[in-house]
C-alpha cells in the first residue's frame, strides 16, 4: 500500500489506449470525445484512484512534509488535544501538518484520496467516525495511515496492512449502561447517532442494548434517541435538542446515557430548562471525559477515554511506518468510567421538580379537583385550610403533594 506508485495522466492514457489530451478532456467534460471512449476513460480513473492534481501539479512529494489530520465530528471538544499532540510530535520531526474536517455522512478515503493530490501529506491519521471500507479502496491510498478512535476496522482486511488504536466502544458503552442499571435506573434513555449510520455511536448503542437484555430490561425504541438531523452532529444545541424532544414526548426516563460529553452537556440544559433537576430527578453520563466536563455543573460522569496516550501512540507509529522503522500495529485502550455529581443512585423516587413537571396535574379539593401549576396551587385560597385533603393526581396514581 504505501509502496503503490502514484498513477499520473499519461498512465491512465497508456491504458485506455488515447493520448493525454483525450483524456484531459474526457476529465473537463469536453463535447468533442467520443462518449465510449469518455466511459472507458472515467472507468479506468475510477478503477485506479486517479485524482487529477489542480493546485500542485508539478510538485514532487519529496519537496513536501507535512502530514495530514482527517477528523469526523471535529465540533466534538474530544479532539482538540488529539490534535494538538499530533501537532507537537510532528513539529518535533520537522513536518507541518494539514488538518482537514470530514462531514459526518462524508467518505474519509474520498477526502484522503484527494488530500494526498492536493498537499502531499507523507503520511495520515484518521481521527472518528466509523472506519467501514473495503481493501480494494484503501490500497488507493498511497501514503502511511493510521486509524484512530474509529469505530470499525476495514472489510475483509488483513491487520497487517493497515493499523489502528482505538477503545472497545461495544464494550464501554456496555460499562455505562450496566452501571446505571446496578444503581437502581430501569428506564434508561440513550442519545445516540442515526440508527441506520455506521458510527461509533451505533457500536456504543449495541453495548447499550446488550447491558439491558442481560439484565432483563426491555428496550424501549421511544429511549433511543438519535441526534437532530437538521442540527450539526455532537453539538451542545444537537444534545440540547435531542433532550428536548425526548422530554416532550413524556416517555418515564430516570437516566441518561449521550454518546459524547458535549452531547450529555446540551441534555443537562435542556433538563434543567423543563423544570427538573440532574442528578435528582435524572441521572446523565456522557462519553469521552473531555475537560470542560469537570467544569459543568453539575460536574459530567463520563466515560473517559485515554485521549493523550491514543494521540501520542497514533503519531509516533506513523513516523516509524514512514521511515519504515516499524509494521502496522493494533491496540484498543481501556475506558474509565469516571462517576461525578451528574449521576446517583435511582431508590425509586423523584424530586417535587418532577412533579411539577407533568402535563396533566389535578388538586383535590374537598371532592372535587381543580387543574392547575404549581404556582396557581401557591395562591390558592384553600391551600392552607384543605392541606389534608390535597394530593396531586398523576398517571392515576394519588402521590402526596408536597409542602408549598
Amino acid at each position: 500500500m504505501g509502496n503503490q506508485e502514484e498513477i499520473t495522466i499519461k498512465d491512465i492514457a497508456k491504458i485506455c489506449g488515447v493520448g493525454v489530451s483525450t483524456v484531459s478532456r474526457a476529465l473537463n467534460n469536453h463535447p468533442d470525445i467520443n462518449p465510449e471512449t469518455k466511459a472507458k476513460i472515467k472507468e479506468v480513473i475510477e478503477q485506479y484512484g486517479y485524482i487529477p492534481n489542480n493546485s500542485a501539479r508539478n510538485l514532487k512529494r519529496s519537496d513536501t512534509k507535512s502530514v495530514a489530520i482527517l477528523v469526523k465530528g471535529i465540533t466534538n471538544p474530544f479532539f482538540s488535544d488529539m490534535i494538538k499532540i499530533i501537532e507537537e510530535e510532528s513539529q518535533k520531526r520537522g513536518f507541518s501538518t494539514v488538518l482537514r474536517h470530514v462531514e459526518y455522512l462524508e467518505d474519509e478515503v474520498d477526502v484522503a484520496l484527494e488530500l494526498i493530490k492536493e498537499k502531499k501529506p507523507r503520511g495520515i491519521v484518521f481521527l472518528g467516525g466509523y472506519f467501514l471500507q473495503s481493501e480494494e479502496k484503501l490500497q488507493k491510498l498511497n501514503v502511511p495511515f493510521v486509524i484512530s478512535t474509529a469505530g470499525c476496522i476495514p472489510v475483509n482486511m488483513d491487520r497487517a496492512d493497515y493499523s489502528s488504536f482505538t477503545v472497545d466502544d461495544e464494550k464501554e458503552g456496555y460499562k455505562v449502561t450496566k452501571y446505571l442499571i446496578e444503581n437502581g435506573h430501569r428506564d434508561i434513555a440513550i442519545l445516540c447517532g442515526e440508527r441506520d449510520n455506521a458510527s461509533v455511536g451505533q457500536l456504543r448503542l449495541h453495548g447499550y442494548k446488550r447491558a439491558l437484555t442481560e439484565a432483563g430490561i426491555p428496550v424501549k425504541d421511544a429511549c433511543i434517541c438519535p441526534m437532530k438531523e437538521d442540527i450539526e452532529y455532537y453539538t451542545l444545541e444537537n444534545g440540547y435538542a435531542t433532550m428536548k424532544s425526548l422530554l416532550d414526548s413524556g416517555e418515564k426516563v430516570t437516566a441518561v446515557f449521550a454518546i459524547s460529553d458535549i452531547l450529555a452537556i446540551g441534555a443537562v440544559r435542556a433538563i434543567v430548562d423543563s423544570g427538573l433537576k440532574v442528578p435528582e430527578d435524572i441521572s446523565v453520563v456522557g462519553y469521552d471525559g473531555i475537560e470542560m466536563g469537570k467544569y459543568v455543573v453539575p460536574s459530567m460522569s463520563s466515560l473517559y477515554q485515554p485521549v493523550k496516550e491514543i494521540a501520542k501512540d497514533s503519531s509516533k507509529l506513523l513516523f516509524d511506518l514512514m521511515s519504515g522503522k516499524k509494521e502496522n500495529q493494533h491496540k484498543v485502550y481501556e475506558g474509565e468510567l469516571i462517576i461525578r455529581e451528574s449521576t446517583k443512585k435511582y431508590d425509586g423516587t423523584m424530586s417535587h421538580h418532577f412533579f411539577c413537571s407533568c402535563v396533566c396535574r389535578c388538586v383535590f379539593i374537598n371532592d372535587s379537583y381543580w387543574s392547575c401549576d404549581i404556582s396557581d396551587l401557591r395562591s390558592h385560597p384553600d391551600r392552607t385550610s384543605r392541606e389534608p385533603q390535597r394530593h396531586w393526581l398523576l398517571l392515576y396514581c394519588r402521590i402526596p403533594l408536597p409542602q408549598v
